[in-house]
């Protein structure tokens, strides 16, 4: 991955900069970790397994150094063409990435896929990090001896690193030690930039981790959405809203895609609740985010068997 030529820290100190990608199965927790590297929401969350489906891309900057971090779909055996895309994705990072972090869980046991995705870490030959995640969930004792197990069952590493994405235990030393084996490089993104995704998948994303929240039957693997802008409008600053510009209201539209009918009555809720509980939740999120004011439309689409068939894949960007 190339950039401009490098920068330069804090005094004579090379800046460096690299690339690191968290892999692991589904729900092991790498968009909360993601977002707690980053120091934002640039991933959503949800406790159901494969909410990823596509490579997001989370930035760290510091004076001396900057981390674009890649979160990937949990690894798993798939039984659609959209798994088999999505496992695609997360393998093609490992040697196109200066730093592995893989990620397993503090509070189970390690089993058949963790040591399948340990394999294709080592065979990438890129150096790795083994992150011992929700230690929150643990005792100390257990999180000692799942560090020793982890290290007879999964092969070496560089480093074992054990963390809570969720409460931010142990994610320092994990900084540090992905820090020290950046190479010095340039800076790849702007200074404040957090995440390189556009604004309408941003928007996708948001709304369809709302309605996993909201609606929870069924819809994980069956739901997709798929968001375009409308033609901006402008706008007089409103009553008490004395900074505001013209031009400041983004317009976007929200296309739910689910498999069946039955699908779309979860989606939308009785009277339309679940609907609009999303796309509020989402519109308030999304503003708070870029840091504007917008303008949501959401609608319901039944498109059967949207996992199988190749060409809408294609069409809605997996």
């Amino acid at each position: 991955m190339s950039g401009p030529g490098p920068g330069a820290g804090a005094g004579d100190t090379p800046f460096r900069s690299g690339f690191v990608t968290l892999v692991g199965r589904p729900n092991v927790g790498k968009s909360t970790l993601l977002n707690r590297l980053v120091g934002t929401k640039v991933s959503i969350v949800s406790d159901r397994p494969q909410t990823t489906r596509n490579e997001i891309r989370g930035v760290r900057t510091t004076t001396g150094s900057q981390i674009v971090f890649l979160d990937t779909p949990g690894i798993h055996r798939p039984r659609t063409p959209l798994g088999e895309r999505t496992n695609q994705r997360a393998l093609a990072t490992l040697a196109e990435v200066d730093v592995v972090a893989f990620l397993v869980e503090a509070h189970a046991p390690i089993g058949r896929g963790d040591r399948f995705i340990a394999d294709l870490v080592h065979g990438a030959g890129t150096p790795a990090i083994l992150v011992v995640n929700k230690v929150d969930l643990a005792t100390r004792a257990q999180v000692v001896d799942h560090l020793g197990r982890a290290a007879g069952l999964l092969g070496d590493f560089d480093a074992y690193v054990p963390v809570s994405a969720a409460t931010g235990d142990g994610v320092d030393a994990l900084l540090g030690e992905l820090e020290a084996r950046m190479p010095e490089g340039p800076r790849y993104y702007p200074e404040g930039v957090v995440t390189d995704q556009p604004e309408t998948f941003l928007a996708a994303e948001l709304v369809r981790e709302k309605l996993l929240a909201t609606a929870r039957e069924e819809l994980p693997h069956s739901i997709t959405v798929s968001v375009e802008e409308l033609e901006s409008a402008e706008e007089e600053p409103a009553a008490g809203e004395p900074g505001r510009a013209r031009g400041d209201l983004l317009r976007l539209r929200a296309v739910i895609r689910v498999e069946r009918d039955s699908q779309k009555a979860i989606v939308i809720g009785r009277r339309g609740e679940n609907l609009r509980r999303a796309g509020t939740e989402a519109r308030h999120e999304l503003e708070a985010l870029l840091g504007c004011r917008v303008h949501l439309e959401t609608f319901v689409k039944v498109e059967r068997g949207w996992q199988r068939r190749s060409h809408l894949l294609d069409r809605l960007g997996y």
